[in-house]
């Protein structure tokens, strides 16, 4: 049978374990929820490691016209995604075992510096992509990194708790990115680069001083974390039952074939939703959004836009200051507590970013608004902000929620190696010998790697959205210029 109909089986199945594990909670795992000074700090950590990680990407797009003047800023764009989306792919798809997430934190915060001061130190263009290059890559990395730390902290409700703030952080770096570099800027272009250099110190900081570990954590958190041992429901005097034979414990690593059947049930359900509407909203703000320009406003135009634009330069900041402002507002949707999107709708947002990019496109390549062109724009474009920003929280809220079986992923890769469905292995392992087994601290920590996987993989639909993105947005650029100059508009020459 075909891998779609095992991945729909083994959805089913954790479906039907959610809805279960939903249902119950230990009065431990309430107290925990209930503990505010925990909240807070697991708060104010996630918000900080979201924020100084993805900051240096906002500066370096920021930056880019004081950076490399002479080259196009597609290049860095390029040389801000590529990266991050190798790092995004790599770890999560080829990483075995347990994530030493020490290690992990200290390298990328090394990495950043190294690039900025690349970056800041060198006038030839090739180190100053160089330096680009490892920024994004720790960016990247940095990410899927603590979206997965996200993963160890229990129960669910806590979980979704971290992912709210984290989401929260990674939204207001554009807003802080673009202030900052505004304001260090004053001072000089190299001088602000070597400030910025200092951020990423701020993610061991956190790591070592701020952040409750979950290790450290009390017993039963680290229990349903997965990190404490189960205990045996009752003795036995055989001593020979209560070994178990070496052979029959399996090894706590996924292996090619459980993390292929634990991505094929979320491929359409949660990745193609967040790929699209990255896809298509970065074609809006590098391809569609910078031809979306008016004449200044005349004196009686309302005061508002007499005050936000003074130049014909003006609009595309004003279009990314709106986008950035409403990304926040809307990755912060959890944290203001207001409900998730429910899975079976997660495909809307993809598909509203879908009729803006229609509607924006034509609107510049065939001025449809009129003269309320720019006021409708901005409308748009804040819904885009919206919509790009509940796609990214919702995914990764319902993606931490679902619960993963060891014995279900299993059957699912023995399928996938003989060409069957998940059942028939099932039926099939129910008349033959005992197949090999966990213990249950082995079995915990599998579970615990199989969240983490999944955390991490999703990575790779948004950058690659991104990344196709900028592939599509220049040869977009360039096209609508020309079909506003066939209608006699010459404002795209003038920028």
């Amino acid at each position: 049978m075909h891998r779609a109909e095992q991945g729909i089986e083994l959805e089913e199945i954790m479906t039907r374990r959610n809805t279960a594990s939903e249902e119950t909670s230990s009065p431990n795992e309430y107290s925990l929820v209930q503990d505010t000074s925990l909240r807070r700090r697991l708060a104010f950590s996630f918000f900080l490691l979201g924020l100084v990680n993805n900051v240096l990407y906002v500066i370096i797009l920021s930056a880019a016209l004081d950076l490399v003047a002479s080259v196009p800023k597609g290049l860095v764009l390029f040389c801000n995604i590529a990266p991050s989306l190798v790092a995004k792919v790599g770890w999560p798809y080829l990483l075995k075992g347990e994530i030493r997430y020490q290690r992990r934190i200290i390298g990328c915060c090394s990495l950043s510096f190294i690039g900025m001061v690349m970056v800041g130190s060198f006038d030839h263009l090739l180190f100053k992509l160089l330096g680009i290059c490892c920024a994004s890559f720790s960016c990247g990395l940095g990410e899927i990194t603590f979206l997965q730390l996200i993963t160890r902290y229990h129960p669910s409700t806590l979980m979704a708790h971290c992912v709210g703030y984290f989401a929260s952080g990674t939204g207001a770096a554009g807003l802080v990115g673009a202030a900052l570099w505004w304001l260090l800027r004053q001072i000089g272009v190299q001088i602000g680069i070597f400030i910025c250099s200092l951020l990423p110190f701020a993610l061991p900081l956190v790591w070592f001083f701020i952040i409750p570990q979950p290790e450290s954590m009390s017993t039963s958190q680290r229990v349903a974390a997965g990190y404490a041992s189960v205990p045996i429901e009752e003795e036995t005097d055989d001593e020979s039952a209560a070994v178990l034979d070496p052979a029959q414990i399996a090894p706590v690593a996924l292996t090619a074939d459980d993390k292929w059947a634990l991505l094929s049930p979320v491929l359409a359900k949660y990745m193609l939703p967040l790929f699209s509407v990255y896809l298509f909203e970065y074609i809006i703000n590098q391809g569609v959004s910078p031809t979306l320009l008016y004449p200044v406003p005349n004196p009686y135009a309302p005061k508002v836009w007499q005050f936000l634009i003074k130049d014909l330069k003006d609009y595309y900041p004003l279009w990314q200051l709106v986008y950035q402002t409403f990304v926040f507002l809307s990755r912060s949707s959890l944290t203001f507590g207001l409900p998730p999107i429910p899975v079976k709708f997660l495909a809307l947002p993809a598909i509203i970013q879908g009729m803006i990019l229609i509607i924006l496109t034509t609107e510049s390549a065939a001025a449809i608004f009129g003269q309320h062109g720019a006021t409708l724009d901005l409308l748009l474009i804040s819904l885009e902000g919206l919509c790009g920003g509940l796609a990214y929280v919702n995914v990764y809220y319902h993606l931490g929620h679902e619960e993963v079986d060891p014995v279900v992923v299993r059957d699912s890769s023995v399928a996938n190696e003989h060409g069957q469905t998940s059942s028939a292995v099932q039926a099939s392992n129910s008349t033959s010998a005992a197949p090999p087994v966990r213990d249950p601290v082995t079995d915990a920590q599998w579970r615990q790697q199989a969240k983490e996987f999944r955390m991490g993989s999703m990575g790779f639909a948004d950058s690659f959205g991104i990344l196709l993105a900028s592939l599509i947005a220049m040869p977009t650029e360039v096209g609508l210029c020309r079909l506003q100059e066939l209608r006699g508009d010459i404002l795209c020459l003038k920028v």
